[in-house]
């Protein structure tokens, strides 16, 4: 049982961080954005191109991959979603599940399907209680916290946090009251696709680089947003703690090859008993 726990926060740190960008995303321009899973393997074949291909330091390829994600991130909200932003929230859904096939075809047109992995020294795995954990997953949780700690901080303590909370309440109210929107949601896409960069490299130690990378975690990340309270950075954090435990659990009882559809099912769930997640609160239309 200590393996699976352990199992469940390397699954909750790898989807955490993207369950918060999703979800900031989705309040401030509440449209669901299935984009991320393009984000995500873009992320993962930068880093991998500046760490294998460049030979840079991991460490230094993720800051420059987690750059380089950001930027594309804010110009596909620039070139594409921007000049949509009046159009309902289902065009805009539409238009980013083409945008993320968009992305995934020119990454295997680059690079090919191959799998492929970072430069990183062979390392046992850490034993201890009869449970075991790499040190790459050791990296991965502590990555996840920096993540969630600096989201806090951001959205707490900064002057761009606290609008980003007051654009994500009531976006109107908050161009009345002269908050800068534009540039609230420029910072918004910038911040989040960082995230989404940082996720390529967690994803690429955890599992494999692959232009599918970003897409096969995709479920999960929605599952964690709408289980915190889809708009919500802060239950997207528990969501994906709740995910990772009742993925893991799965493995329990049945092959890990339907640990997948767990996602499905929570989703599933939630939309026809409490649309509004565990965590958030439900809202009436007049």
């Amino acid at each position: 049982m200590g393996q699976v726990l352990i199992n469940a926060l390397v699954n909750a740190a790898l989807i955490g961080p993207p369950a918060v960008a999703f979800s900031m995303l989705f309040g401030i321009l509440r449209f669901p954005n299935f984009a991320i899973g393009g984000y995500i393997t873009v992320g993962a074949f930068a880093v991998f191109a500046f760490n294998v291909t460049l030979g840079l330091p991991l460490v230094l390829a993720t800051l420059l991959g987690m750059a380089v994600t950001g930027a594309l991130v804010w110009l596909s909200d620039e070139i594409v979603f921007k000049p949509m932003r009046e159009h309902s929230p289902i065009t805009l859904l539409i238009v980013s599940i083409a945008l993320t096939l968009i992305l995934e075809q020119g990454v295997r047109l680059f690079w090919g399907a191959d799998v492929r992995g970072f430069d990183l020294p062979l390392t046992r795995p850490m034993k201890f209680a009869g449970m075991r954990i790499t040190v790459e997953q050791v990296w991965i949780i502590g990555l996840a916290l920096a993540v969630a700690s600096l989201t806090h901080a951001i959205l707490r303590y900064t002057r761009i946090g606290k609008a980003m909370r007051a654009t994500s309440d009531n976006f109107m109210l908050a161009q009345v009251r002269g908050i800068n929107t534009g540039r609230v949601i420029a910072f918004t896409w910038l911040y989040c696709g960082a995230l989404f960069g940082l996720t390529g490299t967690l994803g690429g130690l955890d599992l494999v680089i692959e232009p599918l990378l970003g897409w096969n975690l995709t479920i999960p990340i929605f599952a964690a947003a709408i289980l915190g309270g889809i708009g919500s950075a802060y239950g997207a954090m528990l969501g994906a703690l709740l995910v990772g435990i009742a993925e893991e659990l799965t493995v329990l009882v049945l092959p890990s090859t339907y640990k997948v559809g767990v996602g499905f099912i929570i989703i599933a769930l939630l939309l026809l008993l409490r649309p509004q997640g565990l965590f958030g609160e439900a809202q009436i239309k007049k």
